[in-house]
């Protein structure tokens, strides 16, 4: 239904397309509300892989970075459009594991899943990575990025790609977790062999339902810049340099002209987003923490 109606008021979702190619799915606010209740209530409950790090209580984009510091090589893999390829049908075999008889997993599935109406992917983007595909799995029933429930149930979707992601780290000695979307694995690897893991990881993906987007990869050693998650992981977990000066420069400037001549991408609570931001940039570096919290409550105490 949500998929044939042509009026925006009858739609569940706002639909809105991002720069870099991506369709933000976000439910409107009774159905978030039962998401969130689902969420917490069936399938919170339900244990994740350990090699899962996004989006589970107690572990964190740190979390996994820890899991690769120090490492002479981190090998970074990318799926291509995450949510978007795990199909209704696996989200209903979910909850058909979990114990719910068919009518109550199929009405779960129903909003959880969505299939977008043909006018929201006639305005997207004409240059992203592997469009075509891309519109396709919309056309059809998929997990829709900006839901609550999605980011559980992809975690839930992807037990059996990071069992067997850990299988084939084990084999080779190295360390493998999953942020997301980010596939990471780390340890020491010599050229041949980052080679033929990037092709058993690419295979093993396409076999469980998901796509590695080769444009993505990076291989990294000690003399590089080692990237997880966002975070630098070469000696320890670090929000990167560049990162940490944009973040001060921006402070500053708010100090001098105020918070709302600052907000060029028009957060709707810039302040709460500064502080977020200045509890990413200075987890675990004290030093960084102490410089940005001072930059901060002048930033909040200009006019």
């Amino acid at each position: 239904m949500n998929r044939r109606a042509t009026a925006h008021r009858l739609h569940h979702y706002h639909y809105r397309w991002t720069d870099r190619g991506r369709l933000i799915e976000a439910p409107k606010a009774r159905l978030r509300a039962l998401q969130r209740r689902l969420l917490t209530e069936i399938l919170g409950p339900i244990p994740v892989h350990p090699a899962a790090h996004g989006f589970v209580p107690g572990r964190s984009a740190h979390t996994i970075a820890a899991t690769h510091t120090a490492q002479p090589v981190v090998v970074r893999i990318d799926l291509l459009a995450f949510f978007t390829h795990i199909p209704a049908t696996r989200v209903h075999g979910l909850f058909r594991t979990a114990g719910y008889p068919e009518p109550v997993a199929h009405t779960l599935t129903g909003l959880c899943a969505t299939r977008n109406p043909p006018a929201g992917l006639r305005r997207a983007p004409t240059d992203p990575p592997e469009r075509a595909e891309r519109l396709a799995a919309l056309r059809t029933g998929h997990l829709r990025q900006g839901a609550p429930t999605s980011p559980a149930l992809a975690n839930l979707s992807g037990y059996r790609l990071d069992r067997r992601l850990t299988g084939l780290a084990d084999a080779l000695e190295i360390t493998y977790s999953r942020y997301a979307d980010d596939l990471g694995f780390s340890g020491d690897l010599t050229p041949r062999r980052i080679h033929d893991l990037i092709a058993d990881v690419t295979d093993i993906a396409r076999d469980e339902g998901f796509r590695v987007h080769p444009a993505k990869t990076r291989v990294r050693g000690r003399a590089d810049r080692q990237l997880l998650a966002g975070l630098v992981v070469n000696h320890h977990p670090a929000a990167p340099r560049d990162e940490y000066d944009r973040l001060r420069v921006i402070l500053r400037n708010a100090a001098r002209t105020g918070l709302a001549a600052q907000n060029r991408n028009g957060h709707p609570d810039f302040a709460q987003y500064l502080i977020g931001r200045v509890t990413w940039v200075g987890h675990h570096h004290p030093a960084r923490a102490a410089k940005l919290a001072t930059l901060l409550a002048h930033a909040l105490a200009a006019p």
